[in-house]
């Protein structure tokens, strides 16, 4: 089983609600009444994204071969 760790832009809106989106998984957002709940939410659409990928045989983000320090907000979608 292969985890990919996936970054993810989280913002609070005006009316109080998050945000967030996956760059690396172009169109894949999702939001939440709370930051814990956009994080689980861009999770499950991360994952419904991804198996997408996988049946249509795309490729799928692949790591940069360089370490990388995540700031902020990361989720982790098993394959």
């Amino acid at each position: 089983m292969k985890t990919l760790i996936l970054k993810v832009a989280l913002k609070e809106e005006e009316d109080g609600r998050w945000s967030a989106s996956i760059l690396a998984l172009a169109g894949c957002s999702s939001w939440g009444y709370s930051k814990q709940e956009a994080l689980d939410n861009i999770k499950d659409a991360a994952e419904i994204y991804i198996e997408d990928m996988i049946d249509a045989s795309e490729e799928l983000p692949t790591p940069s071969g360089t370490l990388e320090i995540i700031e902020g907000p990361a989720v982790a979608v098993s394959l």
